[in-house]
């Protein structure tokens, strides 16, 4: 009988036992749990995780950011901040339904002291390995209130810098796209070093100046416009002038070039005839100038005459009044020099022969 009660009092130790040892089994693992899951965390494609030790001798901010993926720590002496790194595009504009409600545009002047109201665009994100030293400087792990902030600041200032040096005609006309490239330059130059990285700076309206200054600049532009088309038109008036210019001096010169080729025609018809006719003269022997002479006669005699008849005893020699030798070398040299090539000089006249009596033409009896 007092074995009963002996294993009863056992069995029930060893449950209590058991029950006691679960219980701390399980309290450990959910102890485990509850303490790993606070000392891993991820992070997320596109950020960049920054290690801040809060106790220990190199506490403070670790220079080797964390790449993406769960990341162990303890949560006890460690501080894990994401940074974004993807493209943060950021507007300031006075528009309430874009961006902020809050009006955000950008006042800047001009060289003259004009005032230029803007919308502005920005459009950046973090360089990764500069991440630790941004975060190290600003303690601020939100991306957007440094951007609202500090780089608004940079940027407004680097626009204000760049218009103070330009005319306002031309920071409303062409010289806006210069106006923005040197202030996005100055603005990269002074954000780099913290880790921006600027990809864009843009105007998104347009600028908004007083309305007498637009007028202003209206008028000067259309002035420069008529300007321009002035000398259009008077370089196209020069142009058709020089054109007619040149047009009469071309027939001028075709003038003189017809005129010179006539006077040259008549030149060498002119020294062809003198050279026909000289070799004519020279071809003039006297026997051949009677001959001519008997040849044109119509068989009338001179009804009054005194001597001896006239065509018959004609004075040749008198009439050529050249040596026979230099009547025959000239006659020669002016046949060789017109001849054509390949083709012998016709022989010099000769008279008829000796005895020859000339033909002649029957004459008709003169009328009653």
């Amino acid at each position: 009988m007092s074995t009963a009660p002996y294993r009863s009092g056992s069995v029930s130790s060893e449950t209590k036992s058991f029950a006691r040892n679960a219980f701390i089994t399980l309290a450990v693992l959910v102890g485990a749990c509850v303490v790993g899951s606070a000392s891993c965390t991820r992070v997320d494609p596109g950020h960049v995780g920054i290690r801040v030790r809060l106790a220990g001798s190199s506490r403070g901010v670790q220079n080797a950011p964390i790449v993406t993926g769960w990341v162990m720590y303890n949560p006890l002496t460690e501080l894990v901040v994401e940074f974004p790194t993807s493209v943060q595009n950021i507007v300031w504009t006075r528009d309430a339904h874009e961006g902020s409600p809050a009006d955000e545009s950008i006042t800047f002047a001009s060289q003259e002291g004009v005032s230029v109201n803007a919308d502005v665009g920005l459009a950046f994100h973090i360089d990764a390995d500069k991440a630790p030293r941004l975060y190290g400087r600003f303690r601020q792990r939100d991306v957007l209130v440094l951007a609202h902030g500090y780089v608004r600041n940079v940027v407004r200032e680097a626009i204000n810098e760049t218009a103070s040096e330009m005319p306002v005609q031309d920071i409303y006309g062409a010289g806006k796209t210069r106006l923005l490239n040197e202030s996005l330059r100055k603005v990269t130059e002074r954000l780099s070093s913290e880790g921006f990285v600027i990809d864009q700076l843009t105007f998104n309206s347009a600028l908004r100046l007083p309305d007498n200054v637009v007028a202003a600049i209206n008028r000067a532009m259309e002035a420069t416009q008529n300007a321009i088309q002035a000398e259009n038109r008077v370089r196209q008036t020069r142009a058709e002038a020089d054109q007619q210019v040149a047009a009469a001096r071309g027939e001028a010169e075709a003038a003189r070039q017809r005129a010179s080729g006539e006077a040259d025609g008549l030149l060498i018809r002119a020294r062809a005839e003198a050279q026909a006719n000289e070799i004519i003269r020279l071809s003039m022997t006297p026997a051949v100038i009677q001959y001519r002479t008997l040849e044109r006669w119509d068989g009338h005699l001179p009804v009054v005459n005194s001597g001896q008849i006239p065509m018959l005893t004609m004075d040749t020699a008198q009439i050529l009044n050249v040596p026979e030798a230099e009547r025959r070398a000239r006659l020669q040299e002016l046949l060789h020099a017109n001849a054509a090539p390949g083709v012998a000089p016709a022989p010099a006249a000769t008279p008829p022969p000796a005895g020859a009596q000339p033909r002649l033409q029957p004459v008709a009896p003169p009328q009653p």
